[in-house]
């Protein structure tokens, strides 16, 4: 079988240099980028170079760069790869899906795919005619790679452990997901410096529409586990909100190495401030269920901290939740709260039996509550998750096996929620 040739299209968002942290077998070397000449192209050439040059398992990446006002028709003309992968502005994202699948191209592309609730049918559209063309149209969903989320659907799924979900109400719902994110972080060891237009909320989206993505993904995923679902009739948009993230110009140049902020910011600057809108709380139902959603951006963790993650999923028998914090060393943890009798014998077995497929997880009883133990082993970090979503992606592409039904209602789900949701709160 020839091996897959990939074409990386306008890498805006280091999100497409982590596909290239690691080789593939499956996968040619030889790699074409195409994107126009400036500091986002030469920062992914830049970061994969980094991974080539690496002294511990280093990659062995060939690139042919072309970069010219034409790249995107460049692109099709040439057609020098099977797999476009496409990480960059969000707003123009569904237009390079659009000609990358209408020219016969497989997708893997970054979150999120849409921004606007108005791009929607064109999505639904273009996931259409990808399914009636035999090509792979992929989302890069990494937060179900994670092994504290994976183990948490699994106990989630056990009515011995779990019970039934508890609807809940807006108040207390039923399912609770927020995220922190960092504007000022390090990515492969190295200061991420963030263009201009990360900032402008009409090109990037708000955080709900961007990085909420990953929550409302593990929302469904967890709740509906290979079940379609129709957001025209099993989900309802209750109530959203957003408030702004403050930086000083300080700030903003230490994270983009401009010297004033960029004109384009101009509605958002207020009395030598940006308010950058990147904070966003949904509350919505799904079949019943209430979900609420918070996705916020900070300027920066704490020392020796990162992006942070909390999922609590309320059943008749107990709390399952994923926490992170300082409690928890900065690093995601998986908790069970009983609330029922013979929750702790149901537990004990479910974890016996994990561990058959997960060596080394175990349960560490604390006061009220179980902290379920995910050995380092499991524990590979965001940026690997990355190789493992593409690994899943390689896998559909080599076999011509579609992509499953419930994939598809859950894109659009997971789209109707995040663009409804983020111009509800605007």
């Amino acid at each position: 079988m020839a091996p897959i040739r990939l074409v990386t299209l306008d890498p805006g968002h280091f999100h497409a240099g982590l596909i290239h942290k690691q080789m593939y077998p499956e996968v040619s070397p030889r790699t074409a980028v195409y994107a126009p000449l400036g500091p986002e192209l030469l920062a992914h050439l830049s970061r994969i170079a980094q991974f080539n040059a690496r002294t511990e398992r280093p990659t062995a990446w060939e690139l042919d760069v072309h970069c010219s006002p034409r790249f995107l028709e460049e692109m099709i003309e040439a057609r020098a790869g099977d797999v476009v992968v496409i990480a960059g502005r969000n707003r123009r994202k569904i237009d390079y899906l659009a000609r990358s699948i209408e020219a016969g191209f497989h997708v893997l592309a970054d979150k999120p795919w849409i921004i606007r609730r108005a791009d929607l049918e064109r999505l639904r559209r273009l996931l259409d005619q990808a399914e009636s063309a035999a090509l792979i149209a992929y989302d890069i969903m990494t937060e179900r790679y994670e092994i504290t989320s994976i183990l948490q659907r699994e106990l989630v799924a056990d009515p011995d452990i779990f019970g039934e979900i508890v609807p809940g109400v807006a108040a207390e719902p039923g399912v609770r997901l927020a995220s922190v994110h960092h504007i000022r972080k390090l990515v492969a060891g190295a200061p991420l410096l963030r263009p201009a237009w990360f900032f402008d909320i009409s090109e990037q989206g708000e955080a709900l529409a961007d990085v909420g993505t990953h929550l409302v993904d593990l929302a469904h995923w967890t709740l509906s586990p290979g079940r379609p679902i129709d957001y025209r009739t099993e989900i309802e948009i209750l109530a959203g909100e957003s408030w702004p993230t403050v930086l000083s110009l300080d700030q903003y140049r230490a994270v983009t190495g401009e010297t004033e902020f960029a004109p384009s910011l101009a509605p958002w600057v207020d009395g030598g401030r940006l308010l950058y809108f990147g904070n966003n709380r949904l509350r919505y139902t799904l079949r019943g269920v209430h979900v609420t959603i918070e996705a916020l951006w900070n300027f920066e963790a704490p020392p020796g901290a990162g992006d942070t993650h909390f999922a609590s999923y309320r059943g008749a028998r107990s709390r399952i939740e994923v926490r992170q914090g300082s409690e928890e060393s900065f690093r995601p943890e998986l908790y069970v709260v009983p609330e029922a009798p013979g929750v702790e014998k149901a537990l004990a077995r479910k974890i016996e039996a994990l561990a058959r497929r997960w060596p080394g997880v175990a349960l560490e009883p604390r006061p009220g509550e179980y902290r379920v133990v995910a050995p380092e082993v499991y524990r590979t970090g965001h940026e690997a998750h990355f190789a493992e979503v593409a690994r899943q992606f390689f896998r559909y592409v080599q076999r011509r096996e579609p992509v499953p039904l419930w994939e598809k209602s859950w894109m659009l789900a997971k789209y109707y929620v995040t663009t409804h949701g983020a111009e509800g709160a605007a």
